[in-house]
């Protein structure tokens, strides 16, 4: 149970480096601010624009990509598995997942777009804040640790011991005694 808690925090603690890497590598989505009235409104510069959507793509294929070292990094540590490893992983991978998005959040441009629409200017491009549109992307990484962990014990775990022993060279030995 110790290895288990200890697999979760450290798997867990890993989500400040994705929370950073998704906030440098996501793409920037522009938006511009105009005044209707008295009112300040923002606008998508690009109307069809696909950088919302990289967002999501992003932090979901880092987040495919820290389950599975995860997983790998803790099977090449304990081989033997178990659930309670099992178990670390998922919590510890949901874990990372929360903190690294709400990390990336914080890291992003603010949250306040209409203040920052008055401070650019009529008209002018700023970013719009970091954010997860696709909250199902917070399972991409325990779902990912889950099966690379379950595809590597199976291939390269230990086996059990078979309780038939084998047929001799003849077939199966009799144990019936002999009239």
């Amino acid at each position: 149970m110790r290895q288990a808690a200890v697999t979760a925090v450290a798997v867990a603690l890993c989500g400040a480096l994705l929370g950073v890497l998704w906030w440098w590598l996501a793409p920037r989505v522009p938006l511009v601010g105009d005044v209707v009235g008295d009112n300040w409104v923002v606008y998508f510069k690009d109307s069809e624009g696909e950088q919302a959507v990289g967002v999501d793509g992003t932090f979901s294929l880092l987040a495919l990509g820290f389950g599975a070292v995860s997983a790998l990094v803790a099977f090449l540590v304990r081989r033997r598995g178990g659930v309670p490893l099992v178990v670390a992983l998922a919590v510890g991978g949901l874990l990372g997942s929360l903190l690294a998005w709400r990390l990336g959040v914080w890291l992003g441009p603010s949250q306040d777009v209409v203040a920052r629409a008055r401070s650019a200017g009529q008209g002018v491009t700023f970013d719009a804040p970091l954010q997860l549109g696709a909250k199902g992307a917070l399972l991409v990484w325990p779902f990912a640790a889950l099966v690379v962990h379950l595809g590597l014990t199976g291939l390269f775990g230990p086996r059990d011991p078979d309780p038939f022993p084998p047929p001799g060279p003849y077939g199966p030995r009799s144990t019936a005694p002999k009239a």
